[in-house]
């Protein structure tokens, strides 16, 4: 069996459009690729390609799925076979063993980390708005020109002077001190005390893709030069900083939707521009740009620019990026801004139209940019102008792609006035030396793992998925009436379908997406926040309810199950796109795919936010699945009158009906019903 954190690096490293890519010619289509379709005759494309998704459909022969599925499908390979030539494509090394306890037992332990971790996050938040946070930390938000929509939104807090404030509450609360120091929220001494490690600061939370809270910079706000300015959490089990970026979750959309990414530096700069109205920027977090988190960038965009301060720092760490950008096959541009300026600065001072304008009339590629910056370094010195030379091939020299390196060569030689062949002859070196280099890392690597990991029993036997799982789309999955639980009553399972697939729906696409109720709604909580999953869940308890179509139960289960192992919103679907239950996957496909129009229009053309479409349509959804419920009852209630002469049983039942009739008005009400 491939063990699960394997199935996850597969999974995670899969993008649709790189792996499709192998397969077909893809052309840009806003946020989107389309191509002839590769599984059926065709001259005008109606095979699409949606890469923030993960997914792609034909709209001719209805092909659809993940990338799994894809190879599946294409290569007439197993599950366990396609996963294998997903993970040799993305050189990740397959070991396959039994899951241990030990594995199941990480996997809660990461959970309970994650929950530790958003509980600190709502701990600061609230600290935030006691008088000690508004007085310091509120107030200092309000000067660097934060709205209190942004406060909000990226869960800005502040940690209390008191070192004991948040390790007294979180204990106080159940929360176990194994974990408060796992998470590096707290510092145990050896005399047994145990302190805050965040304390008197602002608190900026870091964000994993999925929106859990997975660390904290702290930023002081005292003059004292003794004093660090950020103190930050360090790497733990979920939080590895050179595989995170911040602002990533808030990004992501719109950096897919824009096919380019902005980088800037800092927790400030990234909230400035996005308040502004800039939302595709995220930040290194002061950091060197690690290949992880330019890997991140890419499985959204293949476009990234780079903007940092027009000082002599912020040059130099704009040429330390570029390299690894260009080793992973992402075009790069840059910006600097007026020297002195950053950022947060220039958000502030300047319009959104002039912030655009000035990226637009600014940004220089960046072959463009390297090279006039050394010449003017160079001047007439011809050695250093030798030595600029060299540079700009062996930068050429990390792109991999090699017609692109040509024409890189064939313009930069213009420019230097050189012929073509020397630069050629710099850059063809330059790459020999380095994939040779890397691949005897990748040999060394490869035999420490062997070295350090039991190789499984050859007798025991790897499971393949199940054939024909890249039709599962078009099975036909009829489930049975279920009987409720409510006044002896059978539900017409039918009648319900498309209410329990409606609110499916909303779980499976913005399960981790909060609900903004307004302060005048009822569901409105002061101070608390809550999901869409967990709001239709609670609101499904709450009247003791469960799905009746058994398709939809099954997938509403496990769902819940993953949710409550700790995988993100993007790691379930995929799962249940995956799925090895034929039937699991044939919903999952259905709601995340087969009525899914992927075009950029959809989005372009909604002038209303996602959010505010959430908490309209939701609890409407909610109350008109009650009242489905409650018109079959009425439905049935009324046809055991007509067949019974018992005037008592009449009278109970004209009772229970008039009840459930009044039930009836109430909802629809409710919902704007006359």
């Amino acid at each position: 069996m491939i063990p699960h954190e394997t199935v996850d690096r597969i999974l995670d490293a899969a993008q649709i459009a790189d792996v499709v890519g192998d397969f077909v010619t893809l052309k840009r289509r806003g946020a989107n690729f389309t191509a002839c379709c590769p599984f059926h005759n065709e001259k005008t494309p109606s095979f699409y390609v949606s890469p923030s998704k993960g997914i792609y459909k034909c709209f001719g022969c209805g092909k659809s799925g993940t990338a799994v599925g894809f190879v599946m499908e294409h290569e007439r390979l197993s599950y366990v076979e396609a996963l294998k030539y997903l993970a040799k494509k993305y050189n990740i090394e397959v070991l396959e063993k039994e899951v241990s306890a030990e594995e199941i037992a990480l996997r809660q332990r990461n959970e309970s980390l994650l929950l530790v971790s958003e509980y600190a996050g709502k701990f600061f938040q609230d600290s935030l708005y006691t008088p000690e946070g508004q007085s310091v930390g509120y107030a200092y938000f309000r000067s660097r020109g934060l709205e209190d929509e942004t406060i909000r939104k990226y869960g800005l807090g502040w940690a209390p002077v008191d070192r004991g404030a948040l390790s007294g509450a979180a204990r106080q609360a159940g929360y176990k001190e194994e974990f408060l120091t796992e998470t590096g929220l707290c510092i145990k001494y050896d005399d047994g005390r145990l302190v805050d490690r965040f304390y008197d600061r602002v608190m900026f939370p870091i964000h994993s893709v999925s929106g859990r809270v997975i660390a904290f910079g702290g930023r002081t706000l005292r003059t004292d030069k003794s004093v660090a300015k950020y103190v930050n959490s360090p790497e733990t089990e979920i939080y590895v900083k050179s595989k995170s970026l911040y602002g990533i979750y808030f990004a992501k959309s719109e950096i897919s939707r824009q096919d380019r990414c902005i980088l800037v530096e800092g927790y400030l700069d990234v909230l400035s521009m996005h308040q502004l109205g800039i939302t595709n920027v995220v930040a290194s977090s002061g950091t060197s740009l690690t290949v992880e988190q330019i890997r991140l960038i890419k499985k959204f965009t293949d476009n990234i620019t780079i903007i940092y301060d027009g000082d002599g720092a912020g040059i130099k760490a704009a040429l330390r990026g570029i390299t690894l950008v260009l080793k992973e096959g992402m075009n790069v541009n840059v910006v600097l801004l007026p020297d002195g300026q950053d950022p947060d600065d220039f958000a502030r001072s300047h319009t959104l139209e002039e912030v655009n304008g000035y990226i637009s009339s600014n940004s220089r590629d960046f072959i463009d940019f390297k090279t006039d910056l050394l010449l003017d370094e160079a001047g007439n010195d011809p050695l250093k102008k030798a030595s600029l030379i060299n540079d700009i091939a062996d930068t050429i020299a990390m792109i991999p792609d090699a017609i692109v390196r040509a024409m890189y060569i064939r313009t930069s030689a213009e420019k230097f006035g050189i012929g073509e062949h020397l630069l050629s002859d710099r850059a063809g070196r330059t790459r020999t030396d380095m994939l040779t280099a890397e691949k005897k890392q990748a040999e060394r690597d490869m035999g420490r793992a062997r070295g350090q990991v039991d190789l499984p029993d050859a007798s025991v036997p790897v499971p393949d998925y199940p054939e024909g799982y890249a039709d599962a789309g078009q099975e036909q999955y009829q489930p049975a009436a279920v009987p409720a639980a409510e006044d002896g009553i059978i539900i017409d399972e039918p009648h319900l379908a498309p209410c329990e697939k409606e609110l499916l729906g909303f779980i499976l696409e913005e399960g981790c997406t909060m609900l903004e109720f307004d302060r005048d709604s009822k569901y409105y909580a002061e101070g608390q926040e809550i999901n869409v999953a967990e709001f239709i869940d609670g609101i499904m308890a709450d009247d003791e309810a469960e799905f009746a179509n058994s398709s939809y139960r099954k997938v509403y289960n496990e769902y819940f199950r993953m949710y409550d192992e700790g995988l993100s919103q993007e790691q379930i679907r995929v799962r249940l796109l995956n799925s090895m239950d034929t039937e699991i996957a044939a919903v999952a496909k259905d709601l995340l795919i087969e009525k899914y129009q992927i075009t950029v229009k959809n989005y372009e053309q909604s002038l209303t936010a996602v959010a505010t479409i959430l908490v309209q349509y939701i609890p409407k959804s909610l109350i008109v699945y009650q009242c489905k419920k409650v018109e079959l009852i009425i439905r049935q209630l009324t046809a055991e009158l007509a067949g019974t002469e018992d005037v008592s049983m009449q009278e109970d039942i004209l009772v229970r009906i008039s009840e459930y009739n009044k039930i009836k008005t109430k909802l629809n009400n409710e919902i704007g019903r006359v």
